[in-house]
Order: C-alpha cells, then structure tokens, then sequence
C-alpha cells in the first residue's frame, strides 16, 4: 500500500494543537471563577460543533454516508480528520494536567488517535473515518451541556433531567445504531488492519459507556418519581 505524504495534515495537526491550547488558556484567564473542567468543556463543545459541520459537509454521498468504501480520502475529509486529530491529542494533554484519565477515556483517545493517523497516513478510508465521527459526535454538545450546567447552578432540576434525556438519546441512536452500521461497513471493506481495530474499539468503548448512561437515566429517574411522591 502507497503512503501518502502526510506533511500537510501535520502542519494542520500542529497548528490545531496549538489553536486548541489557545483557547482553553483564553477560557482559563476570562472565566476565572470557573474551573479546569468548566474551560476544557467549552473547548469541547467548540470541537464536537466544528467536526459535525466538517463532517457533514465533507460526506460525498447522503444516501450511502459510509461511501465510496476503502477508497481515497478527499481533501475536506483529510482537513476534518486533522482538526479532530488535534483536538484528541490536545484533550489528552488536558486529561493528564487535570488530573482525571480513567481507563476508557485513555482507551478511546488512544485507539481514535491510532485510527485517525493511520487514514491520514495511508490517504484512504476518509469517508469510514468521517463517518464514524459524526456518529460519536452528534451527542457531545449534550454530554458537555450537562456538565457545564450543573456547575452553573442548576445541578438536578429539570433542565438538568432533560439534558441527560437528550444526551442518553442522541448517544443512543449514534452510538448504537449509527455505529454499528459505520463498524460493520469499515469491516466489509478492503480497509487497512489500524481502521477495521479502530471502528470495533470505539464500538466497544461505546457499548460499555451506553451501559453506564442507562443505569445514569434509570437512576435519576428513579430519584425524580421518588421525589414527587415524598408529601
């Protein structure tokens, strides 16, 4: 298999680290009263809406989104797959400084990060790869909102609850039903090894966190209808 030359996605992963480390020290300075995890949840809210919009405009064909398979990427795919590149390596970085890196969250960056350099290293598999973020990524607005709402003030209300409702949801139909699709297409392709062990590790990672969300909406749900029925 021909490499491609990967410089240019470098320099745009170079120039993204840096981007995203520039606004995270933008929200740490302007938003003192906030915390780390507060100014890294903007500026991963600011990603998951910057790579749906990348994404979506970078699919060739709406009614196959997973196509054409195992072919060569196009430029657009390769700039969203270098943006989010290096937003995954700066978030790691974030991780460690804060402190707060269990075992899945490394799981999931490393093998995305994996991933992601192996398509723009090989210059195909674009559409697999693009695909397969805008199916982790429709429900990460959500999953920041909830966190940044409760540290806002308003922990366990209604706001709170439909939040976690939209979150478990939008999760829910990307994850487990997007994901699937997008896992079993980039197998039955002549993809290379790094891509087909990428699409089934975030399957995996998102099959035990899909697992921790429901017992999460079974719980507060729990705690709300036995709330309403206390006098």
């Amino acid at each position: 298999m021909e490499e491609e030359d990967p410089t240019p996605s470098v320099s745009l992963v170079v120039l993204g680290i840096m981007s995203w480390s520039i606004i995270f020290i933008f929200f740490r300075r302007t938003l003192p009263n906030f915390s780390f995890d507060f100014c890294s949840r903007l500026v991963a809210t600011i990603h998951a809406s910057l790579a749906l919009s990348l994404a979506s405009l970078s699919v060739q064909d709406w009614s196959c989104p997973v196509c054409p398979q195992a072919s060569s990427s196009s430029p657009s795919q390769k700039r969203t797959l270098a943006v989010t590149l290096s937003y995954l390596i700066y978030d790691l970085g974030c991780c460690f400084l804060n402190k707060q890196l269990p075992l899945d969250t490394l799981f999931h960056h490393l093998v995305s990060i994996t991933g992601i350099g192996a398509c723009l290293l090989y210059g195909m598999s674009g559409a697999e790869l693009v695909a397969a973020l805008w199916v982790t990524e429709i429900s990460t607005p959500f999953l920041h909102l909830r966190e940044l709402i409760k540290e806002l003030g308003f922990k366990d209300t209604d706001l709170n609850l439909a939040v976690d409702i939209l979150f478990a949801t939008f999760f829910t139909l990307g994850r487990m039903v997007g994901g699937p699709y997008v896992t079993h297409s980039t197998w039955a392709a002549n993809n290379p090894i790094l891509i087909k062990v990428m699409a089934m590790g975030l399957q995996l990672v998102s099959v035990f966190w899909f697992y921790k969300i429901l017992n999460m909406v079974k719980h507060k749900l729990l705690k709300r209808v036995s709330a309403n029925k206390k006098p």
